[in-house]
């Protein structure tokens, strides 16, 4: 587990031992019975950057934002069998499971099997890049199998994946997973494994092989699988395993037949193929990982996109008249002929609009003490983040970043000043092994300082933007972009300041710092000029593959794992001072805007209430394609003036003590807040309207209401509600919170045309009904625009015992019921178990009520 998601589980946890209690039940029944590790990874924001203390005062702020929230977890380690926590600042948990926890063979009591896992965040299927099965489930899901129930699933389709060739000189792992996701994308995997094999198999390596495994969220598939090989064997020892381990894990595969034979060619539901020698340098974005652009394509792909970014405004139609005069001007000495120039004489300015002519432009002249004058433009990137266990577990993008900034810094070259530059590696042997190679002082010198071990940018703890760039991007509403590598880039998630994300490899991260824009083609554009006045391009500073290969050679050894691994547990000073609560229950804190007794199992009773069919139901919010767990329950920033924040100001807490959404999440009344409320957001109730907003049908005429409030006066009058909707509902991240959330709105039933399948399991798991549109239809080609009083009839048969395949939807145009349009649902509880937990209100009360049952 990660600590947003493990927070909560460890809340609800807690929650648990006092409801069985209350059902006279023993509160110590409620202990896991399988080990559960927590990695406190996802809280660590990149405030300070680009300074060599960055480190040591973002974590120190972490604390002090967090240490309420520490103490509760260091309260669960204690007061839980078999839960262990990682403190902050070791590293990411997907990182530290595959260089440290992963076991490949496990044995117990003399018996050997493979090792397995679920994990509480999406890209737990790094691990499957060893050969170890595993996948992301819901918080709630993860509780239930903590306390030792199954976790069921259909049967999935296989789908085997071919690799063969080799990979191309100047083409790294993230290009390679990139391409991958763009295929299975294409292809269809929801809901299925993919499994890869052949001759190819052998020429990717570990940390290659987790990349891709570590993307399968992206893909869209529940895991994305290597075979266990030599190469399996030759990495568990690279990082420090014991050799009797070892040995079993070899041993156990071949008995076992789960050792890779590249020559076998197995039977799968489906089959792909790529050849590695196929692929090309490549990022993904502007709001989709699988959303691949050629590099070579990046420029002219942003200038087709970048108008859609940019909006109506009148005013922006006069910005093409520029491109000329930008283009001959900046960064020359009069960029005040511009509404928003200064003109300096004296000194060149770097502009983010130097090569704008041809695409809509909004040169913006900044003035800075710290950071001088400079032009941003549409297109500037305003944040280069080296980020994310998906690329920093993998030492050769690493090293080849590093020894890229080595190269740029002796031919002159320096990062753009409206860059903020960010590295946060997944482990402590990063840093180890860019110490060893003499690399940190390049890197550095190109502001990548060390900001800290954690998730940060990739999961939009980016920290803010130095306050004059944030004031000019906002100000004169500029389209600016993130690039990072990460695993997703999806709208809203980055940086409140950011429309455009994009996902790098680590060595592309370095180079668009010194680009400095997405407006560039690095193949005819030099990135500078050496100290004889030479012009410097991309290839120019390139590391061969020889010298990747020389460094990962000369700087990286075993015992950095081991060194780094040793105390794993221990953590620093501040973790070991931190007071304690003691107890088998949780002493909570009325006062607490961190921790609270949420509400799930309030009036809870030993026997479950009858189903009970949808009538008289409105319309929350009416979504479009491919809305993830994100645009539902954000986990970044908190808004000023939102609920959220309205709350938070309520309880005494100041602005800059807002913290993240992520980090509340053991808070349900911050939470509920925060549901629908990515500033992304678009309810297609409402026109022209992005953030948490829909229509209240409680006034009259539907005025525009935040859905909080909206939601509450429905509440107020006993009405329920109905989510609308399109393909992909639910995708990205596992986090539980997008479920329990839509419920506390009082939410009953998401109709889509498609669900994502941690979202569909987790909505189950909070008794919320997943219902899809009939094949081929939409809200929109069914007429429906969400101002409809929805009857939903059919789901009371799961009281007989039955999970009936569809239930009767009717939508009335009027609460007479005239006009109304009607079709046919499909049930999608896809086991008989998710239909126990839907009975039952929740996963959580059904695994509540076994125990009372069992004494």
């Amino acid at each position: 587990m990660q600590d947003f998601t493990g927070v909560p589980c460890i809340v609800d946890l807690a929650t648990m031992r006092e409801a069985i209690a209350d059902l006279g039940g023993k509160p110590d029944k409620v202990n896991p019975l399988a080990p559960a590790d927590l990695v406190i990874d996802h809280s660590v924001i990149a405030d300070l950057f680009g300074r060599a203390d960055a480190f040591e005062r973002n974590v120190e702020i972490e604390y002090q934002r967090n240490g309420e929230r520490y103490q509760f977890l260091r309260w669960g380690q204690g007061a839980f069998r078999d839960f262990k926590v990682v403190p902050p600042g070791t590293g990411i948990v997907h990182q530290v499971n595959i260089e440290y926890l992963a076991s490949v063979v496990m044995d117990r009591d003399g018996v050997a099997y493979p090792d397995t896992v679920v994990g509480t965040d999406s890209h737990t299927t790094m691990v499957n890049g060893l050969g170890v099965l595993g996948w992301g489930v819901g918080g709630i899901e993860a509780e239930a199998a903590m306390l030792g129930q199954p976790v069921s699933m259909l049967i999935p389709r296989v789908v085997g994946f071919k690799l063969t060739g080799e990979i191309q000189p100047g083409v790294t792992a993230t290009d390679v997973v990139l391409t991958v996701t763009e295929m299975l994308r294409k292809h269809g995997v929801v809901g299925k494994f993919v499994e890869f094999y052949g001759a190819g198999v052998a020429e990717v390596p570990l940390a290659n092989r987790a990349t891709l495994g570590n993307m399968s969220p992206e893909f869209g598939s529940t895991a994305a699988i290597f075979p266990i090989d030599e190469e399996t064997i030759s990495y568990l020892r690279f990082t420090g395993r014991d050799p009797e381990q070892l040995a079993l894990v070899e041993a156990y595969a071949k008995e076992q037949g789960m050792w890779h034979d590249p020559k076998h060619e197995p039977a799968y539901s489906e089959y792909i193929e790529l050849d590695l020698s196929d692929v090309v340098p490549s990022i993904a974005g502007p709001k989709r990982p699988q959303d691949r652009i050629a590099l070579s394509d990046a420029k002219s792909t942003f200038r087709e996109q970048i108008p859609n970014y940019v909006g109506d405004d009148p005013d922006k139609k006069d910005y093409s008249k520029l491109d000329e005069m930008v283009d001959e001007t900046f960064p020359a000495s009069d960029p005040g002929a511009l509404s928003n120039g200064h003109a300096d004489d004296h000194a060149p300015v770097e502009s983010a609009a130097k090569h704008a002519k041809g695409r809509v432009s909004n040169p913006v002249t900044v003035k800075s003490d710290e950071l001088g004058e400079f032009v941003l433009d549409h297109g500037a990137v305003v944040i280069a983040a080296v980020t994310s266990c998906t690329n920093t577990s993998n030492p050769e993008v690493m090293l080849g970043a590093a020894l890229l900034a080595k190269n740029a810094v002796e031919k002159g070259l320096a990062a753009k000043p409206w860059v903020k530059t960010t590295m946060a590696p997944g482990s402590q042997v990063v840093s180890d092994y860019y110490d060893k190679a003499g690399l940190w002082p390049y890197l550095e010198k190109l502001g990548f300082y060390l900001v800290g071990y954690g998730c940060t940018t990739c999961i939009g703890n980016s920290g803010p933007l130095p306050e004059e760039i944030s004031k000019a991007i906002n100000d004169n509403d500029l389209s600016v972009a993130a690039v990072l590598s990460g695993n997703r880039n999806f709208e809203g998630r980055i940086n409140p300041d950011v429309k455009m994300n994009y996902l790098a490899s680590p060595p592309l991260v370095v180079a668009y710092a010194l680009a400095g824009t997405m407006d560039f083609d690095f193949e005819s554009q030099k990135l500078g000029t050496d100290k004889d006045g030479n012009d410097v391009y991309l290839k120019d500073i390139w590391p061969s593959q020889k010298d990747v290969s020389d460094t990962i050679a000369s700087a990286i050894n075993q015992e950095m794992f081991t060194k780094n691994y040793a105390d794993v547990f221990k953590g620093d000073e501040r973790w070991r001072n931190l007071p304690t609560p003691g107890g088998n229950t949780f002493e909570w804190d009325q006062d607490s805007t961190y921790v609270r007794k949420p509400p799930y199992f309030e009036g809870m009773s030993a026997e479950p209430e009858p189903v009970r069919n949808i009538t008289g139901a409105r319309v929350l919010a009416l979504l479009g394609d491919s809305v993830t767990t994100d645009h539902i329950s954000p986990a970044g920033s908190i808004k000023p003036g939102t609920p959220a924040a309205q709350y938070l100001d309520e309880h005494g807490v100041e602005r800059k003590d807002y913290n993240s959404f992520g980090s509340r999440r053991g808070n349900h009344e911050v939470m509920i807040r925060g549901t629908f409320a990515n500033i992304r957001l678009r309810n297609q109730l409402l026109e022209d309207v992005s953030g948490g907003y829909t229509r209240d049908f409680t006034q009259e005429g539907g005025p525009q209401a935040f859905i909080y409030d909206a939601a509450q006066n429905y509440a107020a009058q006993n009405i329920p509600l109905v989510v609308l909707g399109g393909k992909e509902y639910g995708s990205g991240s596992s986090r539980d919170w997008a479920a329990k959330g839509t419920l506390l709105l009082g939410v009953r039933a998401v109709i889509a045309e498609s669900f994502e399948r941690i979202h569909r399991s987790n909505l189950i798991g909070m008794g919320v009904i997943p219902l899809q549109f009939p094949e081929g239809e939409s809200a929109s080609s069914l007429g429906l625009d969400g101002t409809e009083v929805f009857d939903i009839t059919g789901i009371a048969a799961l009281n007989d015992g039955k999970t009936p395949k569809t239930v009767h939807v009717k939508a009335s145009k009027n609460a007479g019921g005239d006009a109304a349009v009607e079709f046919d649902a499909v049930v999608r509880i896809d086991t008989p178990g998710e239909a126990d937990y839907y009975r039952n209100g929740g996963i959580l009360q059904f695994v509540l009520r076994n125990m009372l049952k069992s004494g």
